[in-house]
């Protein structure tokens, strides 16, 4: 009975939004950065399925339903955009060079140290576009030959991270401005760092929500590049 419960759609999209709702309470209480809820909900969730040995498929047949709602929760991201699009063009010389000092960054800072210390190339390659959301870093590991599961779990990680401690590196290293900050999230940890901005900065989040879109469209043609020329 309680197997044919667990393998129901119900039950996936019920744990979702429970532990989803139990994070935001969580974090609304504490405002700690270690509880923030997207990352907080995949380690809870993680764990629930292995203390009660409930299987990943019987799960996921809920969760590809949570998973079909990521598309349009990401274009719903243009409103704040749109809200503040005029505050956005007036920065967007900056927000340009930032997308593509972004791109280089990434890919330096990972591949880059991979290569550095004796890592395969598929794996090298794999690291490459960690900082772009996941649809897109998919197609381009494909492209460039690395390990797509290896890149899907990086990129999910990488978002993890910015999320967790993203806002708070900023201030620490002197980062004042919301937009800038927002850009560097944005950047760096695609829509699991920019639901954190949004928390944290609307106007800010919007950048965030730009620069996902921005850092998409570089790195699909600049890291394919990148690995073919080095």
């Amino acid at each position: 009975m309680v197997t044919d419960i667990f393998s129901q759609p119900l039950f996936g999209v019920g744990l979702t939004l429970l532990v989803y709702a139990l994070a935001q309470l969580l974090y609304a209480r504490t405002r700690s950065m270690l509880l923030t809820p997207v990352a907080f909900s995949i380690i809870a969730i993680i764990l629930l399925l292995l203390v009660f040995d409930i299987p990943y498929a019987s799960y996921a047949k809920g969760g590809r339903y949570v998973l079909f709602m990521l598309g349009p929760s990401v274009v719903a991201l243009a409103l704040p955009l749109y809200k503040r699009h005029r505050e956005i063009a007036a920065r967007k010389r900056p927000i340009l060079l930032g997308i593509l000092a972004g791109v280089f960054a990434s890919v330096a800072s990972a591949s880059g140290v991979a290569w550095f210390l004796g890592g395969s190339p598929a794996v090298v390659r794999s690291l490459g576009p960690k900082s772009v959301t996941t649809p897109i870093a998919i197609g381009i590991v494909e492209k460039i030959g690395g390990i797509p599961e290896l890149t899907a779990a990086l990129v999910v990680l990488t978002g993890c991270i910015g999320a967790i401690c993203g806002p708070e590196f900023c201030r620490l290293i002197g980062i004042r401005s919301v937009a800038a900050t927002g850009l560097a999230v944005g950047t760096a940890s695609h829509g699991i760092g920019t639901a954190r901005m949004l928390a944290v900065d609307r106007f800010g989040g919007a950048v965030a929500g730009l620069a996902i879109g921005l850092n998409g469209l570089a790195s699909a043609i600049l890291v394919p590049l990148l690995f073919a020329l080095f």
